[in-house]
This record gives C-alpha cells, sequence and structure tokens, in this order.
C-alpha cells in the first residue's frame, strides 16, 4: 500500500469511529432516533435543510435487530444472510447492524444509507448536501425515518400469507399503521398537509397499505410500475395512452437508483468482450414483463446471444459478473416494474444497457443523460424478429468504447455505501445519497407552492386528486 493510499484509508477510518462514538451515544438512549441538543450551522444555498421525525427505533434500527434473529430464511438469495447470522454477534459489535445482503432486500437499502447520512454529525460528515436541523420550522423537508422495505420483507419471511390482508397477524400492516398515526399527529406535517414529508419507498411493495394516505408526500421510489395499477383503479380510466397519476408524480417525487449488487469494473480493468448480448434473470414475468417472455423466445440460441435463467444467489451472482464482463451489450426488458437492479450492474460491469421498456423512468435525469452511454429501443422495434441484434452489430468499435468511457464516469453516481459500519459515517460526494438530495433541493419551489395554495383554500372547498402527464 502506497503511502498516500495509507493516509487516505487511516482518515476514512477515523471519521467512521468518530461517527460510531455518537452512534453509540445514541444507541444507550431511550428508543428514539438521535436528537443530538446542539446549534446547527446555518445551511448555506448548496444545501437542503432536513428535519428527521422522531419515530421509535421499532420502526428502523430494531427491525434489522429483528432481522437478523431470524432462526431461519428459506427464500431464493437468502443463504449469505443465514451465513452472517452465524457470527453476526463476533463481526458487529455493540449494536451497530448491517443491511441484508440478500439481494432481493440488498437492492432496495437506499433507505439505512440515506438515514445513516442523516445521523452523522455535521463535523464529520461535511461532504452531504443534506444539513440537518432540530426543528421542522426550519427544514426544507422532513425526513421519515421508518424502514419501509425491510418491514415489508421481515413480514414477507414471517408470515407471507397474510401479507395482503389488513389484520392483526400483518405485523407490516400495524406498523404502517403505527407511521401513519405518528406522522400525521406531528404539528409538520398538520401544517404542512405532508407535502414536505419525504419517505423512501423503494420496493414496489413498501406501505402497501397505506400508499394512499402519504400521497401528498416526495416519495423516493425505484420507478412507477408499481404505482400504475393503483392510479388507474382510483381515476376509473380504461385509457392505455394516458396514465392519471393521483398519488405518484415526477412533479413531486423522486426516481432513485436500484443498490448495484455486482463490483464495479474500472475502465482500465475492462477486456476484450466475446459476447454480442447478454440477459440473465426470469423469463415469466408479470405485466409490462410479458415483453421479456417474447424476447427471450426471439434470442434464444442466437448466435453471439447469453439468455440465462437464474436467480440471485451466490452462484448466479459469479454467473452474472461473468456474464456482464465479457459482453458488449446487456439487455434491460420489463420485468413486474419497467426496471430493475439489473441496470445498475451492468453499468458497474461496463456493460452498455439496451433498454426495451417504453414506460421507464431514470434516476438523476436531468443530471445524467443515458443516451450517452445507453441504448434505448421501442419495444415495438425490439420485438421485430431479428432488428434488434441487426441493430446492435452496427454499432462501431469506437462507439462501444465511448459508451464505456461515459459509464464509467457515472458509475460513482449509482453507489450508496459508504465503507461505514451501520451505514452511519461520511458519504461519497459525487454518490446516490448525495445526488437523491439533490434532485430533493429541485423539488422545493413545487413543494412550498402546493404548501401555500393548500392554506389559502377555504374551510370545505374540495382539492382535485393531481393529475401530471408527460
Amino acid at each position: 500500500m502506497s503511502p498516500k493510499t495509507r493516509s487516505l484509508f487511516l482518515t476514512l477510518s477515523l471519521l467512521c469511529l468518530l461517527s460510531l462514538s455518537f452512534y453509540h451515544h445514541y444507541t444507550t438512549a431511550p428508543p428514539r432516533l438521535l436528537n443530538i441538543s446542539q446549534t446547527t450551522p446555518a445551511a448555506s444555498q448548496n444545501s437542503i435543510k432536513v428535519y428527521v421525525l422522531d419515530l421509535p427505533r421499532s420502526l428502523n434500527y430494531d427491525l434489522l435487530r429483528k432481522y437478523w434473529a431470524l432462526s431461519d430464511d428459506t427464500r431464493v438469495g437468502s443463504e449469505v444472510d443465514n451465513e452472517i447470522r452465524m457470527t453476526l454477534l463476533h463481526r458487529y459489535p455493540g449494536k451497530l447492524l448491517p443491511y441484508p445482503e440478500n439481494p432481493i432486500i440488498k437492492q432496495y437499502s437506499a433507505e439505512y444509507w440515506i438515514l445513516g447520512d442523516l445521523l452523522t454529525p455535521e463535523e464529520v460528515k461535511k461532504e452531504s448536501f443534506a444539513k440537518r436541523v432540530f426543528h421542522y420550522r426550519e427544514a426544507d423537508v422532513i425526513f421519515v425515518p421508518f424502514f419501509a422495505t425491510l418491514s415489508a420483507e421481515l413480514q414477507l419471511v414471517i408470515n407471507k400469507g397474510v401479507f395482503r390482508k389488513k389484520v392483526e397477524e400483518n405485523e407490516d400492516y400495524q406498523r404502517q399503521r403505527m407511521v401513519v398515526d405518528l406522522v400525521k399527529k406531528s404539528e409538520a406535517w398538520q401544517r404542512s398537509g405532508g407535502r414536505d414529508h419525504v419517505f423512501v419507498l423503494t420496493d414496489p411493495v413498501a406501505m402497501w397499505h397505506v400508499k394512499d394516505q402519504i400521497a401528498p408526500s416526495v416519495l423516493l421510489v425505484v420507478d412507477f410500475g408499481g404505482w400504475y395499477r393503483l392510479d388507474s383503479k382510483a381515476s376509473n380510466d380504461s385509457s392505455t395512452e394516458m396514465i392519471h397519476h393521483t398519488q405518484v408524480s415526477l412533479l413531486k417525487d423522486v426516481i432513485v437508483p436500484y443498490t448495484h449488487l455486482l463490483p464495479r469494473l474500472h475502465v482500465s480493468e475492462n477486456k476484450k468482450r466475446h459476447t454480442l448480448l447478454y440477459f440473465k434473470g426470469a423469463k415469466h414475468r408479470h405485466r409490462g414483463g410479458l415483453v421479456r417472455e417474447k424476447l427471450w423466445d426471439l434470442l434464444i440460441n442466437k448466435p453471439g446471444v447469453i439468455m440465462e435463467e437464474g436467480f440471485p444467489n451466490a452462484t448466479g451472482k459469479e454467473q452474472s459478473i461473468k456474464g456482464m464482463r465479457t459482453s458488449e451489450f446487456c439487455l434491460h426488458p420489463a420485468g413486474d416494474t419497467p426496471t430493475s437492479c439489473r441496470l445498475f450492474d451492468a453499468i458497474q460491469s461496463l456493460c452498455i444497457p439496451v433498454i426495451v421498456s417504453d414506460d421507464i423512468e431514470l434516476p438523476f435525469e436531468g443530471m445524467v443523460d443515458y443516451s450517452e452511454f445507453s441504448v434505448f429501443v421501442a419495444v415495438s422495434d425490439a420485438l421485430r424478429p431479428n432488428w434488434l441484434l441487426s441493430h446492435l452489430r452496427s454499432y462501431s468499435e469506437e462507439q462501444k468504447d465511448g459508451f464505456r468511457k461515459n459509464m464509467a464516469q457515472v458509475q460513482p453516481i449509482f453507489v450508496y455505501d459508504n465503507g461505514c459500519t451501520g451505514g452511519i459515517g461520511p458519504i461519497p460526494p459525487d454518490g446516490a445519497v448525495n445526488h437523491i438530495w439533490r434532485k430533493i433541493h429541485q423539488k422545493l419551489p413545487v413543494i412550498k407552492e402546493a404548501i401555500i395554495r393548500e392554506r389559502r383554500k377555504p374551510p370545505g372547498a374540495s382539492v382535485p386528486l393531481r393529475c401530471h402527464c408527460t
């Protein structure tokens, strides 16, 4: 290790340790989120002021404790977490616990890293675009620290049969109700009607039973796929040409990236790629994923194409690493939702994404131009026999090298992990969490306008459901 590298490593280690010392104070206090009494520095224009709503630990970090206390999880991809459970107390002393490594859950880990950033002391985090304030009246937005994805996934492990039911046995539903009750009783919600509140709902089934009640808020979602059916029912519209967004909208909500599951390949490590097009995943999906099944039948056994059916376990991960790193293009068709973590794995693998999903929404657009490193194909064109492969073969080596160089520049933007145990510590300044905060910051004028408009409504006046058309 060079002296420069050793110095950087020691600096990051000390920052993480300092962060953890503050966290220790938090974990030995009553079961509430950290609330340090201190004078908050005035936030500059290059920051967003965030108030963390006071919720019980049972709605966030104690869910991690509940998850790791499970005696057994037999779902696909759970092998890695079952191994961690065997040595958890030795590897993670005290009360700091990692987020699950099971790919089914890990891909939605944004809630863990965002809250970790907010709980990092200001004198340590420095590079974060978010500045925590300790009174809601000082804040631009109110962050709701509920691990909604982890809550849902826990229920799916413990008692999947009641997941869609509003019954006492559904612990996830009970937690959802608890969050809504606590949030709506707060002065912060009553002041704004929830329009300046931020919820992290990366898993499409997160807060499933109460989505309509938090619809006015800023929702951090991976796409709008899981919401289309809800909105279509709410609007009673049979048209397939327009979706009335009564709950989600690009005007107020933020599309965030999945957590990538494959390690980063640096452009200097890139080697000759011998496969034209690669895909690994389930062939049969629902709704928009029916396109995937048709593509599979068109492409299977074609020269230069690898179509693998597989699952996100350890074996599947190694196959995906090899497949993506040795292929020019990686196919990204819609599944149950318009997007998936496969797109971000492709970016980290420098495999040029081929996006076949007409309804897709992507993270950080306006900050990132995906056309500079991705190929977008209309579903109608992709389903024409032989058209897609012919189109991909038309790209020159120079064009493909340009795509990969551009991709290498944006790889850090989609990274959540800060390398600190418990997720509490300095975040990468050019990483996913900071880009999320910047995107929320862009929404502030719309949020403030909505709050002011709502206040001037006469008592008893009805407010129509929002409709956002693109």
